[in-house]
């Protein structure tokens, strides 16, 4: 409200306080001859009036003005004798008409007080929005005022957006965002008590029938594997739909098991890659089909593939030369750059968040290249005889190992470069082991996790360039890792999967399997780990015995003597049959297209769903389950049911 418009109320408000008292005095002429008049008090500018008669004199003197002094005892009690008088009462039963403007007024105006000045709404939430939710609740305990300021949708969308809730949402697409904040604490309390005490559902993704599998990569629930028989498949764990579709690599007029291995495979949220043994490359569009929309050859063999997880960008390293394809403007497919390097390329990852040039790191024996789309292959790092073990990138940091050889022996280290600058920022870590892995892009603020050959995994603190927590976590060195703010996950070549609390320092649970962890990758819900053997060779099943044995509910009976049949179905392991469908003893779930029990020795793929509240036993969705009893022990009688293994 203007000076104008404030000016303009007082004289109305005036000219109709002055008309109702007119109106008073002619409708009461008699009884106001009748009764003695008392003089009226008028009460001045330092005297305190109460009620709406204190808000609307205040406004007739002026908006904005500090409120009077504070009234003595005696001066309250003079005031209110003197509004207990029956021309005081005349005046508030009179002015109902004004008050009820005012309230209406007041109501309009933005204008919030503050303690002793009145601040613009506005600026009263911009100063609010400084705040976290404990420190908004205690404001909200305040007054009813500053409670109005401290449950404004701005604020608490705002804080949703801050803690990663919700963030593709607008504002207008809930009508109370406390409220929505206060559902997804306590969904993440809740995720975050089913990580701990294990308890979810777990689903072993099928496995192509006579085929080894060779690569596995995910990205947001999304699943890719490629296999021996050059099959790549699909599945997608968010819908718990495991149908998993087959990816053509146009191979159909070769005969089955002729095709060449797959190599690599990486996806993202639209594009899936495959990269064979005889150099040839697939991309396809998961929105459009299942065919592939571009075939790139090399001359040899790929040794690296990467993929953009923000963009279309693909990069390839072959022999001596990286390549790196995008579609134009247009929609095809064609080469953004090409570089030559000195020596075969071991690592090699994309730059996320470059912009309309790609930038890809790749590592070769001893050299660290940084690969720009518009500019020539440079050396980011070079020291002779000391060769490069692992390497992840940020989208301004690269975090390579570094084995350390010579006359001279520093410990093997993991350098940190920055991508702007050129330069090394940090030398982390002094281990007698070989660095194997390292995860720079998921990992906090400040941190990095790292995996060696010791065993240990490590957390690494820029701040101090020291090292914050050594975890020993497996029998053998670490193949992968990955953290996030309060718990890591780590992989072992021995096959084993822990779950740790960093803060704690302490270990939750963990999964063991048969082969390598070559990948694993987790959010807030779910995880995927995939076990992929070192040999790529298919074992006839007819005679590995020990596959079935395992898998089938052979009762041992007092004497310690293994039984010779099934104590469901029946079957009798190396008779030369098979075990019928329908035993869920022997096949663990039903399973009625296999043709033969399920081998393990060709890797396994697994897929953990945390956000089911309650037993997998109790789950609906297509877990594994084991009806073996729990054996009492660390990590096995835990909530989770986890299948026997089958190998």
């Amino acid at each position: 409200m203007d000076d104008h418009s404030l000016d303009e109320f007082r004289r109305r408000w005036q000219e109709e306080l002055a008309q109702a008292q007119a109106l008073r005095k002619r409708r009461r002429p008699e009884t106001a001859e009748r009764r003695p008049r008392r003089p009226e008090v008028a009460l001045g500018r330092g005297e305190q009036a109460s009620g709406y008669l204190a808000l609307a004199q205040g406004l007739l003197e002026g908006a904005g003005r500090p409120p009077a002094p504070r009234a003595t005892r005696a001066e309250r009690q003079d005031a209110a004798s003197r509004s207990r008088s029956p021309p005081a009462r005349e005046a508030a039963g009179g002015g109902e008409q004004l008050v009820d403007q005012l309230i209406r007024d007041l109501n309009e105006m933005d204008d919030v007080p503050f303690f002793d000045i009145q601040l613009p709404y506005e600026l009263a939430i911009n100063i609010f929005q400084y705040l976290d939710r404990k420190d908004l609740g205690r404001c909200a305990q305040v007054s009813k005022t500053w409670k109005v300021i401290a449950e404004d949708e701005v604020l608490w969308y705002r804080l949703c957006r801050q803690e990663g809730h919700l963030p593709e949402s607008s504002i207008s697409d809930y009508s109370c965002w406390k409220l929505i904040f206060q559902e997804c604490r306590a969904k993440e309390h809740m995720l975050r008590t089913n990580w701990k005490n294990r308890r979810g559902a777990v689903s072993e993704l099928e496995h192509v029938p006579d085929a080894v599998l060779c690569d596995v990569h995910s990205h947001d629930g999304v699943v890719i594997a490629g296999y021996t028989s050059g099959d790549v498949r699909v599945w997608d764990t968010r819908t718990w739909d495991y149908t998993a579709p087959f990816l053509d690599s146009e191979y159909e007029e070769d005969e089955p098991g002729m095709q060449p291995y797959v190599s690599f495979v990486r996806i993202n949220s639209s594009l899936a890659v495959a990269a064979y043994e005889d150099g040839f490359l697939n991309i396809w569009d998961l929105r459009t089909g299942k065919y592939p929309i571009h075939r790139f050859e090399h001359d040899a063999r790929i040794q690296a593939l990467a993929l953009s997880q923000e963009d279309a960008t693909v990069a390839t390293a072959s022999a001596f030369d990286v390549v790196m394809l995008r579609p134009n403007d247009e929609g095809y497919w064609q080469i953004a750059a090409e570089f030559e390097v000195q020596k075969l390329v071991d690592y090699l990852e994309i730059v996320p968040d470059t912009g309309r040039y790609p930038v890809a790191v790749a590592t070769a024996g001893d050299l660290v290249y940084l690969l720009k789309a518009e500019d020539s292959a440079r050396t980011l790092h070079y020291v002779y005889g000391q060769p490069v073990t692992c390497l992840d990138v940020s989208a301004n940091q690269a975090a390579f190992g570094v084995k350390s050889l010579g006359w001279v022996y520093e410990g093997n280290k993991i350098l940190v470069y920055s991508l702007e600058a050129e330069r090394c920022l940090s030398k982390l870590g002094n281990a007698l082991g070989d660095f194997t892995c390292v995860n720079l892009r998921d990992s906090p603020p400040n941190l990095m996790v790292s995996g060696n050959m010791d065993r240990r995994v490590r957390i690494h603190d820029f701040r101090t360039d020291k090292i914050a927590l050594s975890l020993s976590a497996h029998q053998l060195g670490v193949s992968a890792v990955q953290m996030d703010d309060w718990k890591i996950v780590s992989g072992g070549e021995e096959g084993l999967v822990s779950v740790w609390d960093y803060r704690m320092n302490q270990k939750l649970w963990e999964v063991h399997s048969r082969h390598p962890v070559r990948h694993l990758s987790f959010n807030s819900h779910s995880l995927i780990t995939a076990n992929v053997p070192y040999e790529r060779v298919v074992r006839n099943t007819d005679l590995d015995f020990t596959a079935h044995r395992r898998s089938c509910a052979l009762r041992r009976p007092r004497s310690k003597a293994c039984a010779s049949r099934c104590s469901r179905c029946g079957y009798t392991p190396g008779d030369g049959g098979k075990a019928p469908s329908s035993c869920s003893i022997c096949w663990g779930t039903p399973f009625p297209t296999r043709e033969r029990p399920p081998c393990r020795h060709r890797g396994l793929i697994h897929a953990y769903e945390f956000a089911v509240d309650r037993l997998a036993l109790q789950s609906t969705l297509p877990v594994c389950r084991s009806s073996a009893d729990p054996t009492a022990g660390h990590g096995y009688a835990l909530a989770l049911a986890f299948p026997q293994d089958r190998s």
